[in-house]
């Protein structure tokens, strides 16, 4: 009585497939993290509603050139974050319950705007762009 021996198959687990898959998720990923950008800058930016806004207490322009006006009086770059902390001490207000007005023309530098926002950033106070009301398309 001969008995037969069975032949084992042994699995096996090609790891090409998963491999492949680990790869195009990795690169997916990848692609898709370039296109998500956090928002750096907390900006509040002015509705257009009915209401009218408190005047803010400090206003800083910026003009095409690079001039910086606190107050429509002007003022250097390098004196401004001083003058801003000198102007929220003479206000008497608590630097979080003060707001900044930012009024920059449009061809003004995005630098110069940044810096401004990173000087209220290091004062902690409150920053409102302020913009121009688009015209209305149908009038």
């Amino acid at each position: 009585m001969a008995l037969k021996r069975r032949v084992r198959v042994e699995p096996e687990f090609s790891l090409a497939a998963m491999i492949d898959v680990i790869f195009l998720l990795l690169m997916f990923f990848m692609l898709t993290s370039k296109f998500v950008t956090p928002n750096a800058l907390n900006l509040q930016l002015p509705s257009s509603s009915a209401t009218t806004m408190a005047s803010p207490s400090l206003a800083v322009s910026i003009d095409r050139n690079g001039r910086f006006y606190l107050d429509a009086k002007a003022i250097p770059e390098a004196n401004l974050e001083n003058a801003l902390k000198a102007q929220i001490r003479a206000s008497g207000k608590e630097p979080k319950n003060t707001t900044i007005t930012l009024v920059a023309e449009k061809t003004a530098a995005v630098e110069h705007v940044v810096y401004v926002l990173d000087i209220a950033n290091r004062l902690q106070v409150k920053t409102i762009l302020a913009t121009d009301q688009k015209p209305d398309p149908k009038k």
